[in-house]
């Protein structure tokens, strides 16, 4: 998530370059070709490219939305993951037993965010989180194709386990259940932001419309210096191609980009508060900005 006012202009750049690049090189070749076949080429009248330029523009604002929305929809999913976390151990701390496992299950919580992330990021799951985990339940996890649904499973084993052995009352299963439900619904719901595909066909239509813009202004603009028409026509193509890229990364919060969901972050204060709760000494410290962005 980038968290900085300034972003450095040099991100912003790389964005867009390759397209800008490719917007020079056609003014350059449309101005050459007006140039020398003046009386071919037809007059273009400017309120085409504006009709043009608007539908753009309409286009781009509904992009931007949806992708948005999908955005937040993930953001307010992994703020849904950092209350039921919290619920969970203060649940156990108030049913069950002073010798129940507590520390195992606050570790495997912890676990578990890291692992959600990872997992959504398309990294390696287990990565850092070998000293949350026993050795054997690590192995038996990592045989599960979705890891964070098996430690979900562990955690429902124990909690029966606890409730056999009285250690646990059937009100405090209860309650315990209904916050893995909601922690499963909650994982369900990242997992389908994730692998729900944003229409490619949209993009790419709206991507080749900005090109055709460009081509269309270019030759309205024909009868202009040309070296006040080329730097005008990338300018212009660089704003919709800004905001195009904007849209196309939002529409995907968790491709460990700077614009991502900063789930590794979110994790960390999970952490901090879950390790807070149950009186440890040995406390991380809240995740850091990679530059102008946060992880």
């Amino acid at each position: 998530m980038i968290v900085e006012k300034k972003v450095p202009f040099s991100y912003i750049l790389n964005k867009v370059r390759y397209d800008l690049l490719f917007v020079l090189a056609l003014s350059i070749l449309i101005n050459l070709a007006a140039n020398r076949f003046t009386n071919r080429i037809p007059e273009m009248p400017l309120s085409v490219a504006a009709f043009l330029g608007t539908a753009i523009s309409i286009l781009l604002s509904f992009k931007l939305s949806q992708s948005y929305d999908r955005w937040w929809e993930a953001r307010k999913v992994w703020g849904a993951i950092v209350n039921d976390s919290r619920s969970l151990i203060l649940q156990l701390q108030q049913f069950a037993g002073t010798d129940a496992p507590l520390q195992r299950l606050a570790h495997r919580q912890i676990a578990w965010c890291y692992v959600l992330g990872r997992s959504l990021r398309g990294q390696p799951p287990l990565d850092g989180i070998g000293d949350l985990l026993q050795e054997a339940e690590l192995e038996r996890v990592a045989t599960h194709r979705n890891m964070p649904l098996a430690l979900l499973r562990q955690h429902g084993a124990d909690l029966r386990a606890l409730q056999e052995a009285g250690q646990l009352s059937w009100y405090g299963q209860v309650q315990l259940d209904a916050t893995l439900v909601r922690l499963t619904d909650a994982m369900g719901k990242a997992e389908r932001i994730n692998g729900t595909v944003f229409p490619v066909t949209y993009r790419l239509f709206l991507h080749y419309a900005i090109y055709l813009f460009v081509v269309v202004l270019s030759i309205a603009l024909k009868d202009v210096a040309p070296v006040f028409e080329i730097p005008l026509l990338v300018l212009i193509a660089s704003v919709f191609f800004l905001l195009e890229k904007s849209a196309f990364h939002l529409q995907d919060p968790f491709r460990n980009r700077p614009s991502d969901i900063p789930v590794t972050a979110i994790a960390r204060t999970i952490e901090i508060n879950i390790r807070q709760l149950m009186g440890e000494a040995d406390i991380p410290g809240p995740a850091t900005p990679e530059g102008f962005y946060l992880l």
